[in-house]
């Protein structure tokens, strides 16, 4: 009778045990790895209106800018893009070339955060984001894509990349392949187009840059565009 009671008794805490352990389980799923202003954006967004342009990675450059400003209604191809970024020949420079470039088309260069959450909730806005990142584990060669969409329960996101147009990865490998080529990402937006949580000092700088390209009616339209915020 006695070893009867002592075994109901062990019974239910044996399983509160195991739901402990199931529900602590469920819980590191749903939000491991995720920092809280992630976990407030919205579950998954995808920007299927994103130009594509195909390509070898060595014209991951011209690719990716041409994609940034068809968005923008500028048309172009990646081709037409190679002169004045002196290509082949000055990969060193690309991405002081590229922002040179956009602010000739009259476009606002913002740079972004270092941090994944910073590049997400500017696709949540509706804005792809131009980032480098590296290709490859042993030899690591860095190379542009466009940001265009992501899904927080899978913990991915989606590039147009290469010839891809929808190239997932992992947050993690993302973020790692993102670091190791400088943490750069830049939105490129029209002088009325604010980005998502704008920093108004950056974005006057940015207006600036566009003045001193010599877009001063873009810049005073970006800088209006600041004021009516």
């Amino acid at each position: 009778m006695f070893k009867g009671s002592t075994s109901l008794r062990t019974v239910p805490w044996r399983r509160l045990w195991l739901m402990g352990a199931l529900l602590l389980g469920l819980g590191g799923c749903a939000g491991g790895g995720v920092s809280p202003d992630v976990r407030q954006l919205p579950e998954r967004v995808e920007l299927n209106a994103v130009p594509f342009f195909r390509g070898e990675a060595y014209q991951s450059g011209t690719m990716a800018l041409a994609t940034m400003l068809s968005q923008q209604s500028v048309s172009v191809t990646p081709g037409l893009l190679e002169k004045p970024l002196k290509l082949p020949g000055a990969e060193d420079g690309l991405e002081r070339n590229m922002q040179v470039l956009a602010r000739e088309y009259g476009m606002v260069v913002y740079p972004l955060d270092p941090e994944l959450s910073a590049l997400l909730a500017q696709v949540a806005a509706g804005y792809p984001v131009l980032v480098r990142f590296n290709e490859g584990r042993v030899w690591s060669t860095p190379r542009y894509g466009v940001l265009v969409g992501y899904n927080r329960t899978k913990q991915t996101v989606l590039l147009r990349a290469g010839m891809s147009r929808r190239l997932p990865m992992k947050f993690s490998a993302f973020a790692s392949a993102w670091k190791g080529a400088g943490s750069w990402a830049v939105l490129i937006q029209a002088p009325t187009q604010l980005p998502a949580q704008v920093d108004r000092q950056r974005w006057l700088k940015a207006a600036n840059d566009l003045a001193q390209a010599g877009q001063e009616q873009a810049a005073a339209q970006a800088t209006k565009a600041l004021a009516g915020h």
